[in-house]
């Protein structure tokens, strides 16, 4: 069985991200509690979220406009000009917010990247994945870049075919079992979940624990390991 190509996904599964999204959603309630408890705050802007990624897809920008947008529905359109500017604040500090990449992430990289053609498959904001890739100094371990409005199998499709030899001979790793997993296993290549810490709930789904070329690790460590079992390389 022939591999020649590995997708991976950025966002909390090269680096941290959620815990940053986090921090700013509990520093968005805190601002708001005069106006709704938790509960209804979290229902709110978790709609609001949902609704909006067809207009502003993935990402800070998209995020700090849904947390404006749920501040002025929640304030009958008065929200305090003091509220946005600590909404708008927040969001700026999250797209300078320094990468901290996970532990086990350039080790495997550099030993995958002696093997196989890595490309990095993520969504989000073009200039913030561009900014962290830079910050992250793993930009030269990657033969490809592509930065998706989505993930689908269309989506799988086209980039196994368009850097590597299609998805039956690529291996695609991330934290979603909806965006990095499910699709890529459509698309027919391998997949590997490795979850992180906290995962949006937009993003869960449940595992394929019957599909033959899933498979599911602690690390991100272990990867490099797991694929050349599967590529019998071991």
């Amino acid at each position: 069985m022939s591999i020649t190509t590995v997708g991976l996904d950025a966002d909390d599964t090269l680096w941290h991200n959620e815990t940053i999204f986090r921090l700013t959603h509990d520093r968005f309630v805190a601002l708001l509690a005069d106006h709704a408890d938790r509960a209804t705050l979290e229902r709110l802007l978790a709609e609001t979220e949902k609704r909006n990624l067809r207009l502003y897809g993935y990402g800070v920008k998209g995020f700090t406009l849904s947390m404006i947008e749920t501040a002025m529905e929640l304030t009958g359109g008065e929200a305090p000009a003091s509220v946005v500017r600590e909404i708008l604040a927040a969001g700026r500090e999250m797209l300078a917010h320094p990468v901290e990449t996970l532990p086990g992430v350039d080790e495997a990289l550099t030993a995958l990247s002696e093997r196989y053609r890595l490309v990095l498959i993520t969504k989000g904001d073009l200039l913030d994945q561009e900014r962290k890739l830079a910050a992250s100094g793993l930009g030269d371990l990657f033969s490809a870049i592509e930065i998706v409005s989505e993930k689908d199998r269309g989506t799988y499709d086209r980039i196994f075919a368009r850097h590597g030899t299609g998805a039956d001979e690529a291996v695609m790793a991330g934290n979603s079992m909806k965006s990095d997993v499910l699709p890529a296993l459509e698309a027919g290549a391998f997949a590997v979940h490795i979850p992180y810490a906290i995962t949006w709930a937009h993003e869960l789904a449940d595992a394929p624990e019957d599909h033959a070329r899933f498979g599911a690790l602690d690390s991100i460590a272990a990867l490099p390991g797991w694929i050349a079992a599967r590529a019998g390389q071991a």
